[in-house]
């Protein structure tokens, strides 16, 4: 993928941070989180994901399910904004002949140490994850209970899903 030359539009695009594809609840459970300092090893480790799972679904005949790994929050969310680069992604597909698969109603958010994904990335031969975005479930979920009492103060419900905010008052008249 490195060597294709769509490659350096993929790595350029996937790493603007874009109000289209941002969330709550990914990116910010990352302690201090910053996009200068965290962008370029996220896309690392969301490209090797999605290697994972590219393997996954080709060695399982196509089974989507199978290839829905079990991932950490912050890297789930680069992998999304790769993955929003749609028509790099389609030219890598196709001349690399790789599927790189990614199923939304199978994403599960329980990724914990010690699982199979932990195991295929070993087996790729990538050494330890960094565990600044390797976060465990348990993890996300303590971390989204504070990252959401602030939220709340600022008036934005769980998880950035919804908010309090009435812009019509707040809002200068039009004219």
């Amino acid at each position: 993928m490195q060597a294709h030359p769509a490659y350096e539009r993929l790595r350029t695009s996937s790493m603007k941070y874009s109000t289209c594809w941002a969330t709550f609840t990914g990116y910010p459970t990352i302690s201090q989180w910053s996009l200068e300092r965290d962008a370029q090893p996220l896309l690392v480790e969301a490209l090797r994901v999605l290697a994972l799972k590219a393997a996954v679904f080709e060695l399982t005949a196509g089974d989507e399910a199978a290839a829905e790994l079990l991932v950490p929050a912050p890297i789930d969310e680069m992998i999304h904004a790769v993955l929003a680069q749609f028509t790099v992604m389609t030219t890598l597909q196709a001349d690399l002949g790789v599927t790189f698969p990614h199923a939304t109603e199978l994403e599960r958010f329980t990724y914990t140490r010690g699982c199979d994904t932990d195991a295929l990335y070993s087996a790729a031969g990538w050494g330890e994850q960094p565990l600044r975005y390797w976060l465990d479930a348990a993890e996300v979920n303590r971390r989204l209970g504070i990252l959401n009492r602030h939220y709340g103060e600022a008036g934005i419900g769980r998880d950035g899903a919804s908010h309090d905010i009435d812009f019509d008052t707040l809002a200068p008249a039009a004219g």
